[in-house]
Formats: structure tokens, sequence, C-alpha cells
């Protein structure tokens, strides 16, 4: 396995994940499912703009049944 590198900022990790599979640093086989009892639950309205044809519209009107 690979080692993850050390990041000095989140776009910086986010650029490397972007361009990297984490199954070279990860051996998902071994993972362990983890319970976080104390995380709080929040809910946020956001909007969406996607194309008339966006491939990620149709997954959500068909998941959504609108």
């Amino acid at each position: 396995m690979k080692t993850i590198p050390k990041f000095t900022t989140v776009e910086e990790e986010q650029t490397f994940w972007e361009s990297h599979d984490s199954t070279e640093f990860l051996d998902w086989e071994k993972a362990k499912k983890v319970k976080l009892p104390n995380l709080n639950k929040s809910t946020k309205t956001i909007s969406l703009r996607l194309l008339d044809q966006s491939l990620i519209k149709m997954f959500l009107q068909k998941e959504l049944g609108s």
C-alpha cells in the first residue's frame, strides 16, 4: 500500500483525490463500520441548477419520483 501524503489545505487534498484511487492507499477489505453517536444531525436547503438533459437530473427525478 502507498502512504497517504500530508496535505496543507483542503483544496490540496481534494485535488489529490480527484486524480488518485483510494484502493492504492487503503485496503477496503479490512475496513470496519464505525458508529458516531455524538454527531449532530443537520439539514440544509440547497438549490441545484442542472441542464435539462443532465444525467444527474435524471437520477434525481427517478429517485425522488418527480
